[in-house]
């Protein structure tokens, strides 16, 4: 188990840009695969974007393609999500998940996940 803490929220202009962090505890947390999820009032928890432990392999939801990057440093035990030109439709509540060992296609729909941040608040206005 891992605990996660997120940051870098914040209110941003529709086409502006984010970097969302995420902390992890331990000194196994290269073998976890990473995620980030979100949740807009009203809505399920939605996936976003994920990164595979062993191998680095990446998967994101269609409406962040080409915009959102996930990316790890083991040495630094974090995860962190760059938000390029972000809508207003991004506008959410935005979670870090870990799920030990697994995939990056398996976070996608929400399997393995053992621990869940705090989450941090992303504001788009138009």
């Amino acid at each position: 188990q891992v605990q996660l803490v997120e940051s870098g929220g914040g209110l941003v202009q529709a086409g502006g840009s984010l970097r969302l962090s995420c902390a992890a505890s331990g000194r196994t947390f290269s073998r976890y695969s990473m995620g980030w999820f979100r949740q807009a009032p009203g809505k399920e928890r939605e996936f976003v974007a994920a990164i595979s432990w062993n191998d680095g392999i990446t998967y994101y939801r269609d409406s962040v393609k080409g915009r959102f990057t996930i990316s790890r440093d083991n040495a630094k035990n974090t995860v962190y999500l760059q938000m390029n030109s972000l809508k207003p439709e991004d506008t959410a509540v935005y979670y870090c998940a870990a799920a030990l060992g697994g995939t990056a296609r398996a976070m996608s729909v929400m399997v393995g996940i053992g621990s869940w941040g705090q989450g941090t608040q992303v504001t788009v206005s138009s």
